[in-house]
């Protein structure tokens, strides 16, 4: 089982949190996406984590510097998750793995052009991380790539870590995402452009929570079910 995250992206204030309320009982994090956290700012989260108390927040900071000093006003505010790059410096991102310890949250390092992703992984596991951003990002998928590769990778390593997956995942490739070891599967572009939303991130929920299963492990599964 996994658990579902819907990547909020709007620059529009009103806009995100009327999404939010369309898809808020159908996944289980809401994730405030970079761009809109830099233009809505921590007045956004304060207003999603007033309405929306049973789902988790992800603030996806991508930070970069000043780990403790930049994410610590995010998790006084309500924020479950705040996210800094992997390629940053190791003293930045043990910060913010300190300011979520102290407030008894989760800090995600996201390995979104890190060169040797194996070699941060385990850095940062040692260091206490709770969550590994497996991200393919936006450009990066124009160009063709997926996170399948370096989802292999981090689940081969076998540190007990949270696994996040990003990078175009849809409903018809969620189940492949579960069975390769995230544990957490973050939809964008698959539910808010999706003529009914909603029922969109009912789906991959779904799915991802073992609606369906895919390959090898999902007709084992089904074999002895």
């Amino acid at each position: 089982m996994a658990q579902t995250q819907m990547a909020l992206d709007s620059l529009d204030f009103d806009a995100t949190v009327a999404l939010a309320t369309k898809v808020a009982p159908h996944v289980d994090i809401l994730e405030i996406g970079t761009p809109c956290i830099k233009h809505n700012g921590i007045k956004l989260l304060q207003t999603l984590r007033a309405k929306f108390p049973n789902n988790k927040i992800l603030v996806d900071l991508k930070t970069m510097d000043a780990g403790f000093y930049e994410a610590e006003p995010f998790y006084k505010a309500g924020a479950d998750i705040c996210t800094v790059l992997g390629t940053s410096d190791i003293g930045t991102i043990k910060g913010v793995i300190d300011v979520a310890n102290k407030y008894g949250k989760k800090a995600q390092i996201d390995l979104i052009n890190v060169a040797d992703k194996k070699a941060r992984t385990q850095e940062v596991a040692k260091l206490g991380a709770h969550i590994i951003g497996v991200h393919t990002g936006l450009d990066q998928q124009a160009a063709g790539q997926t996170p399948f590769g370096d989802l292999a990778l981090v689940a081969g390593l076998n540190l007990g870590l949270e696994i996040s997956v990003a990078g175009g995942v849809k409903a018809a490739t969620t189940a492949q995402v579960r069975d390769a070891g995230a544990t957490i599967i973050v939809a964008g572009a698959a539910i808010y452009g999706a003529a009914d939303p909603a029922a969109a991130a009912a789906e991959i929920t779904a799915i991802a929570h073992g609606g369906s299963t895919g390959g090898l492990f999902g007709w084992i599964k089904k074999l002895f079910s």
